[in-house]
C-alpha cells in the first residue's frame, strides 16, 4: 500500500517535528494518515520499523536533491555549488537529514542502530528500510560519488583531461565543506563563495 506508507510516514514525520520521538504514539500516527492502526504495523511491524523507514526515505530524498542540484547548471563549479547549497538547506531545514549527515543524533529523535536488522516483513519498502541505515561517512562517499559521475559525463567534464583522484578530492572536499557549514553557518557571502574560494580551478573541468 504505497499511498497509505507515504501518509504515514508523513504523519510520523509531522509528529516527530511537534514532539520527542519517544512521545510520538503509533495509534496518533494511524489516526492522523487516515488509516487503520493495524495497516501502520503491517506496513512498518513496529515503532522501531516506522523510524527505520522514516529515516530511509528522508536519505533517499535528500540524495534525490544533490542528483537534482547537480544536474540544474552546465558549468562544473556551479554543479558543485548547487550540490553544496542543496545540502546546508536540507540539513537546516530536516532535522533528521542533519543527524545523518552530522551523526548527531538528539534525544528528541528516534535511537536507532545504524546497523542492519533482522526483518520478516514482506514489504519490500520496509526490507530495505530494516537494512543498514546510511552513516555520515556513507553519505559523504555517496554525495562525491553522485558528483563525480555528474562531473564525468560529456555535458561534465572531458575524463581524458582530468585526474580522476584530483577529480573525486575535489568532489570530496565540496562535500565536507557543505557539512561544516551546516555546524558553523558561514557569514557575508555564505557557502557559495567559500566553494569558489575553495575550487578556483574547478571552472577548468568544464567541458
Amino acid at each position: 500500500m504505497p499511498a497509505a506508507r507515504e501518509s504515514l510516514l508523513d504523519a510520523a514525520y509531522t509528529a516527530l517535528a511537534r514532539r520527542a520521538w519517544s512521545a510520538v504514539r503509533m495509534v496518533d500516527v494511524a489516526a492522523v494518515a487516515g488509516v487503520s492502526r493495524q495497516t501502520l504495523y503491517n506496513e512498518f511491524g513496529s515503532k522501531e520499523g516506522l523510524a527505520r523507514a522514516l529515516v530511509r526515505r528522508e536519505a533517499d530524498a535528500y540524495l534525490a536533491g544533490v542528483e537534482r542540484a547537480l544536474g540544474a547548471h552546465a558549468d562544473a563549479r556551479e554543479r558543485l555549488v548547487a550540490a553544496a547549497e542543496w545540502t546546508a538547506s536540507a540539513a537546516r531545514s530536516n532535522v533528521l537529514v542533519r543527524a545523518m549527515l552530522t551523526g548527531c543524533w538528539s534525544e528528541r529523535l528516534p535511537s536507532l542502530t545504524l546497523s542492519a536488522v533482522p526483518s520478516s516483513s514482506a514489504v519490500p519498502a520496509q526490507r530495505r528500510a530494516d537494512g543498514p541505515l546510511p552513516s555520515p561517512a556513507d553519505l559523504v562517499a555517496l554525495v562525491r560519488d553522485k558528483a563525480v559521475a555528474s562531473l564525468s559525463t560529456p555535458r561534465g567534464v572531458a575524463s581524458r583531461r582530468v585526474d580522476a583522484a584530483e577529480l573525486a578530492r575535489s568532489c570530496e572536499l565540496v562535500v565536507r565543506l557543505s557539512l561544516s557549514c551546516v555546524s558553523a553557518p558561514p557569514g557575508e557571502g555564505g557557502l557559495t563563495d567559500l566553494v569558489k574560494a575553495a575550487l578556483p580551478s574547478v571552472h577548468r573541468l568544464s567541458v
